[in-house]
């Protein structure tokens, strides 16, 4: 029989350095109040020039471990989930390995902002297949590095950071009961940075025409992320027998409080069961969903057999989702 696997240690990490609304109005034409009002963001952590994802996401990863009472040799696979690597190659996986003095398999997953729930779907079936028996799963990221400052319908809404997950065999049947992950490579052009790749190598021209940049048409974005998120909750909790109504506590990736509202709405969910800090830290990408389980664990949000879901939607278009018994 399949093993459930569950979460058994999480870890987060922010750079100290704060980036307020207020800075921000000293930098281009915007406000505090244009911004809260439009997405919810007050502020926004970001990475020192010295750093790069492995060097968050190595911390994230050392909490996780200690939760898990775990040492680095104990871990057999590690999966980072990242857009924003700190080379194309070698994976950010292998720096964190290094970094941890772990001895295990490495690579990375790119799924944008869904990273998180793709690499959690990954390491869950490993660990219910009985394949590898302790997997580190990390969502690390530095987008102030790929925002372009001088446009303020983008920069305003990123930030740096990481979080961490170690994730094993259950103990007590609680754990991940069932995950989700979708895609549509049509919409691809919607949020992209298509710079630095094969398509369009780095050259003085792809510098020029500011390609390195992410590029994002909000508005469309908007209205997918809202339909998906939502039809990906219904689809994970149908998936092991339950309804939305069981649901104790929603984490859905922080890239908008509209967007969260309008998905809390659509789902019928009050949104005292949302957890929600895009206030503090804008959208981390693959980071932002492990940072609020972990937040929410920590404040104690969640509660022994609560039934939790995290959901997220980023560039691909992707989106992924998965249900855990506390």
């Amino acid at each position: 029989m399949p093993q459930t696997s569950a979460i058994l240690g999480l870890g987060a990490h922010v750079p100290p350095k704060v980036l307020t609304n207020f800075d921000l109005e000293k930098m281009m034409d915007t406000t505090d109040e244009w911004i809260r009002t439009r997405t919810g963001i007050r502020e926004r952590h970001i990475a020192d020039k010295s750093q790069c994802a492995s060097d968050l996401g190595v911390l994230a990863a050392r909490e996780a471990l200690a939760q898990a009472g775990l040492s680095a040799g104990q871990i057999e696979l590690i999966i980072v989930a990242t857009s924003t690597p700190d080379m194309i190659f070698p994976s950010t996986g292998c720096g964190i390995q290094e970094k941890l003095g772990a001895r295990c398999g490495a690579f990375d997953v790119s799924a944008a902002c869904s990273g998180f729930t793709y690499a959690v779907s990954i390491a869950d079936a490993y660990v219910r297949g009985g394949i590898y028996r302790n997997v580190l799963v990390v969502g690390a990221e530095l987008l102030s590095r790929f925002v372009d400052w001088k446009d303020r319908s983008t920069c305003v809404l990123f930030g740096d950071g990481a979080g961490a997950a170690v994730i094993g065999p259950s103990v007590d049947g609680h754990g991940i009961l069932s995950t989700y992950l979708g895609s549509d490579g049509s919409k691809a052009d919607l949020l992209k940075i298509p710079g630095g790749g094969s398509m369009f190598p780095p050259s003085s021209e792809t510098l020029a025409q500011g390609l390195h940049y992410l590029k994002m048409q909000g508005s469309e974005i908007f209205k997918i992320a809202v339909r998906t998120m939502e039809d990906a909750v219904h689809e994970v909790v149908s998936r092991a027998g339950l309804a939305v109504s069981d649901i104790a506590c929603l984490i859905p990736h922080q890239a908008n409080m509209r967007i969260l509202s309008a998905v809390a709405e659509r789902l019928e969910i009050p949104l005292e069961k949302v957890y929600v800090n895009v206030e503090k830290y804008g959208n981390m990408s693959s980071a932002s969903t492990v940072v609020a389980l972990y937040e929410a664990a920590l404040s104690g949000k969640i509660k022994k057999g609560d039934y939790v879901v995290l959901v997220a939607f980023g560039g691909g278009l992707t989106w992924g989702s998965a249900l855990i018994k506390w």
